[in-house]
């Protein structure tokens, strides 16, 4: 990730390759656009990754028909985001294995790039759409691309990840309907409309004045419903959010993020906006990030306390899961933690740092590729039918695309 042009969320983790330096950086945009990523290792002694993805699975166990039902991560990446010098080389044998082996069916990756104007952002945003096709090119039979409830039906069938392309902000459109329409074109079904910083179309959830939608972010509400692109509201401002799920004639999303009630933190909604989004139909995902608890490192216990107060107050068919993580665990030693205090200062600098972004940005007990399974099995153990956690898994999720893509 570039500090200058690239700020999407994920997990953090460690290069086992050189990063490139600013020079070889800037050469290679004009060489090969490209987007670099860092390597990304599995904490604990047995490399989870080794050997046949398949057997890797059976040995786990655990809910046996976690293996049928269709499973979404709202945000997440088969190769970690949310690292400094994100931008780099290709998705290494590990991830790709790790990938094949979480059980994943469909994750929504972040493709937009950050820029000085949006013309650059622009620019920035083609290169990411660009490297996650080539990607899937070289990776055929783990990855894929969906923009449609079919083609996510369709990797699962046939035992891929199906990557779907989200933006992370709006910054890119500048104030040009038509790019968004472009981007649809190019398979990209969810947009969020503010990073945490106020843009030309509302107010991110950092903003110091709490600001609503511009106009010209209720004319693209109003065109992303009319063109089948799904809203995201995850790191909009409060009244941003509120004005965005009143303003839509059909649901919306809030792909990850969490409970105020249980923690609060910007980063996560009130009640009377995960109602408001129900009662519109939309789904909540809950991130797997240090924004769930007071203090220490984010339980697992947490992630489940927050999941169960969505439920109580949406109901279970508007309750998702959005990690915020990459599906290849991420190594908690001195270059994650080195790593994660410089990429957490910069973000301070820049204005776009929410509070407790140096500590671990993933729950311990979850970081594992095999993770989504780990949440059947947890939310089973605290009571929940098979019926609820089927849908928290992904059902929800693909009932709310099937509905806004069409």
């Amino acid at each position: 990730m570039s500090t200058t042009h690239d700020f999407p969320s994920g997990s953090l983790g460690r290069s086992d390759e050189r990063r490139l330096s600013r020079r070889r950086f800037a050469r290679s945009l004009i060489a090969a656009p490209v987007i670099l990523v860092h390597a990304c290792r599995s904490q604990g002694g047995d490399d989870p990754a080794v050997g046949d993805p398949d057997e890797v699975r059976a040995d786990r166990g655990g809910w046996p028909e976690y293996d049928s039902v269709t499973v979404i991560d709202a945000l997440a990446s088969p190769g970690p985001f949310n690292v400094p010098d994100r931008i780099g080389q290709p998705l290494s044998d590990e991830m790709v294995r790790n990938a094949a082996m979480s059980g994943i069916t469909a994750v929504n990756v972040t493709v937009s790039g950050r820029g000085e104007d949006p013309d650059a952002a622009y620019a920035n945003t083609l290169e990411h759409i660009a490297y996650w096709r080539r990607e899937v090119d070289a990776h055929p039979d783990v990855l894929t691309l969906a923009a449609t409830t079919a083609e996510i039906d369709a990797a699962k069938a046939s035992g891929r990840l199906a990557l779907i392309l989200g933006f992370q902000d709006t910054f890119m459109l500048g104030t040009d309907l038509t790019r968004m329409d472009e981007f649809r074109d190019m398979g990209v079904p969810i947009v969020q409309l503010t990073y945490n910083l106020p843009n030309l179309v509302g107010q991110g959830c950092l903003s110091p004045d709490n600001g609503g939608l511009t106009d010209f972010g209720r004319e693209l509400v109003a065109h992303m419903a009319d063109t089948g692109v799904l809203v995201d509201l995850s790191h909009c401002g409060q009244r941003t959010t509120a004005e965005a799920i009143e303003l839509a004639p059909g649901p919306v999303s809030i792909t990850h993020s969490g409970c105020s009630a249980v923690y609060e933190h910007p980063r996560s909604k009130q009640d009377a906006e995960l109602r408001a989004m129900a009662d519109k139909g939309g789904v909540i995902g809950i991130y797997m990030m240090p924004f769930l608890n007071a203090e220490g490192p984010a339980t697992a216990d947490d992630f489940y306390r927050h999941v169960e107060h969505a439920v109580n107050v949406c109901g279970e068919d508007h309750v998702g899961i959005g990690t915020d993580n990459s599906i290849t665990p991420t190594v908690d030693d001195e270059d994650y933690r080195a790593t994660l205090q410089g990429f957490a200062d910069e973000r301070q600098r820049l204005g776009i740092g929410a509070p407790r972004e140096h500590e671990l940005l993933f729950v311990p007990e979850l970081n594992d590729p095999m993770r989504m399974r780990m949440v059947a099995e947890g939310l089973l153990g605290r009571g929940h039918g098979e019926e609820r956690v089927a849908k928290i898994l992904g059902g929800n999720w693909m009932r709310l695309f099937r509905e806004v893509w069409g």
